[in-house]
């Protein structure tokens, strides 16, 4: 038995049209998961799960605002309806509208942080959790950060999100683990992504960072996508409450 296939699993990833998510849901798929491509955009989701398709893979889009908790039911009942069930859940999708001192943040920007970076990860749980519960079996991930370790005098509410989340995953872990099922943390280092440009866009910031990290480079999503796939299979099937940090040595050696 391979300990890594996904064959006949059906895994939601949000905010999988690009960056992390997207490599995350295109391994899975070719790992054997019929994976459900949402973001906001139809258009773009369409466009990532025709690709996976044209690979040979399994791939759904359906659209979502994950900060709508109606548009989140909506995902979850529209999984179900096209692919019967929810094995594997990946709260992937996140925000972070203020980059600056926490003392300058606006109050409608650091709400929106916390809703959509904790509270819709935290909804999703509840929504998925029951299904889990009946088959005693289920993976859920949800993609932190390394932001979540560390102070930042940048993006400090982003960071404050990003811890929640590794306590969220510690709380249902022990809540859904007699039913069999996982829920675990990643948490990226500084990866190239568009989400992420404002830090690693400026060759200097770059370069600073890049010397701080013992693996000598800043990460690509695919990086994190290994991972998820251990997860999320038979591989991992006796962790849970975990936080994996992947970030090519940062938070070990500090520069």
């Amino acid at each position: 038995m391979n300990l890594f296939d996904l064959s006949g699993k059906v895994a939601l990833v949000t905010g999988s049209t690009k960056g992390i998510g997207k490599a995350i849901a295109e391994e899975m798929a070719r790992h054997g998961a019929h994976v459900v491509i949402s973001s906001r955009k139809a258009e773009v989701c369409d466009e990532v799960a025709a690709a996976i398709r044209a690979e040979g893979g399994k791939a759904t889009a359906i659209p979502c605002n994950i900060a709508d908790k109606e548009q989140l039911k909506n995902l979850v009942d529209e999984t179900r309806k096209a692919c019967g069930k929810i094995d594997i859940l990946v709260g992937n999708a996140a925000v972070n509208p203020h980059y600056g001192s926490a003392l300058e943040i606006p109050d409608d920007a650091f709400e929106k942080v916390m809703d959509v970076n904790i509270r819709s990860n935290h909804w999703l749980i509840q929504m998925v959790a029951p299904e889990m519960r009946e088959r005693k079996d289920g993976s859920i991930i949800i993609v932190s950060s390394i932001g979540g370790l560390r102070g930042s005098n940048v993006i400090g509410a982003y960071c404050i999100s990003k811890a929640a989340d590794m306590q969220l995953a510690r709380n249902y872990a022990g809540e859904l683990g007699p039913d069999n099922i996982r829920v675990n943390c990643i948490a990226p280092g500084l990866v190239k992504t568009d989400f992420a440009r404002a830090l690693w866009e400026n060759p200097d910031a770059a370069k600073v960072r890049i010397a701080q990290t013992p693996m000598r480079r800043l990460g690509e999503p695919r990086d994190l996508a290994g991972i998820a796939i251990y997860l999320a299979s038979e591989a991992g099937a006796w962790t849970t409450g975990q936080t994996f940090v992947v970030d090519g040595g940062v938070t070990i050696y500090g520069g």
